[in-house]
């Protein structure tokens, strides 16, 4: 489903840019260039037709007119559809969710979305923004661009000059840039969701926890802070976080598991929180492999809650607001550009949830042992 539900936004938006460009279309033309029946481009139609972005004509569309009259009044002119640009990592794994909340909120603001992935590649990146600014038919931009590593700076700097207001999304600058490139951003509190996690642990009586981190995420630096954070304010030791991805498809993650999970006995570890849900899940399948029962051995809770629920036991799991964080952006990004340059600046963060399930259902007796 959905799957079925990206291939019929991708259509759409390829039928409403040939039809900027022509200022009309045919049915039967749609159907032969995009491969698929007549039907599915009348229906796709029809879909844009009540978000008021074409008018419905015998045989195709054009685009809406400027003024509709009705005998005997007269009605104002409709507002402008603006058309905001977005380019994401991925369309696969944590996106989506933001993705959809994106289009929830365009179709409520009467605005399109012109969607587009870079898979994590800062080149990529540059590649889709300049495609979308350099057509014309982006007002404004929602980016989640790579901001790790020496190259961020140029980038930020760069995001800044673009001729176009912009939004980053689960992304944000340093808190002090030079004025000319404050950026507004829009992103979870994921310090904050790690915060979440150490203290449900704590509040059952964990007191050695070890966080495992996934490699080459822009999220790990949050979790890393709310983690330290928490620790300290808890009186923790927060010696044992371990910068390791032990997710299923990685090469040897069971010998990986294998040296994580020896660590955690020479700690006396009695609760992991692992980032993120695939790395979790593939956690669960070794310790239940190897005679070790969850949680009363070893508690775990996982970060993203993607798939968490589906393992056995269901683990539970921080989760961040993405559908929020998708609809948030593009109700700032249309305030921003039907209001104008004197609107203040935003910079908003929204808190995680946490979601208990079965695989920390215990806690821990004075030996270590869980009970």
């Amino acid at each position: 489903m959905k799957d079925e539900q990206l291939f019929a936004v991708q259509r759409q938006e390829q039928l409403m840019r040939r039809l900027r460009l022509r200022g009309a279309v045919r049915v039967r033309d749609l159907a032969a260039v995009m491969g698929v029946s007549e039907l599915t481009i009348r229906r796709d139609i029809a879909a844009l037709a009540r978000r008021g972005l074409l008018t419905r004509v015998h045989g195709g569309a054009t685009l809406p007119t400027q003024l509709e009259a009705t005998p005997g009044c007269h009605r104002r002119p409709p507002t402008p559809v603006l058309t905001i640009g977005m380019v994401v990592p991925s369309l696969d794994f944590y996106w989506p969710k933001i993705v959809n909340g994106a289009r929830a909120a365009a179709a409520a603001q009467r605005v399109n979305i012109q969607l587009r992935g870079s898979s994590y590649d800062p080149v990529e990146d540059r590649r889709q923004i300049l495609r979308l600014t350099e057509s014309g038919q982006a007002q404004g931009l929602l980016l989640a661009p790579n901001l790790e590593g020496p190259g961020a700076g140029e980038m930020i700097d760069w995001i800044a000059q673009l001729p176009v207001p912009t939004i980053l999304v689960e992304r944000q600058t340093p808190i002090w840039t030079p004025t000319p490139h404050q950026l507004e951003w829009v992103r979870s509190d994921h310090a904050l969701g790690l915060e979440l996690a150490v203290r449900h642990l704590h509040s059952i009586g964990h007191r050695r926890i070890s966080l495992v981190l996934s490699k080459g995420s822009p999220t790990s630096a949050h979790l890393a802070l709310g983690w330290d954070r928490a620790c300290a304010e808890l009186c923790l030791s927060g010696g044992c976080v371990i910068r390791e991805s032990v997710a299923s498809d990685v090469p040897g993650h069971r010998e990986i598991i294998a040296g994580v999970l020896d660590r955690c006995r020479r700690a006396r570890v009695t609760a992991l929180i692992v980032h993120s849900d695939p790395d979790a899940v593939s956690v669960a399948h070794y310790l239940v492999q190897q005679g070790v029962r969850i949680p009363d051995d070893m508690a775990l809770v996982s970060y993203d809650d993607e798939i968490a629920h589906l393992a056995d036991p269901a683990i539970s799991a921080v989760r961040p607001p993405k559908g929020l964080i998708g609809r948030t952006a593009v109700e700032m990004m249309t305030a921003r550009l039907r209001e104008g340059p004197y609107r203040p600046l935003q910079r908003i963060s929204i808190l995680p949830d946490m979601v208990v399930r079965a695989s920390s259902a215990g806690a821990p007796d004075r030996t270590g042992k869980l009970h």
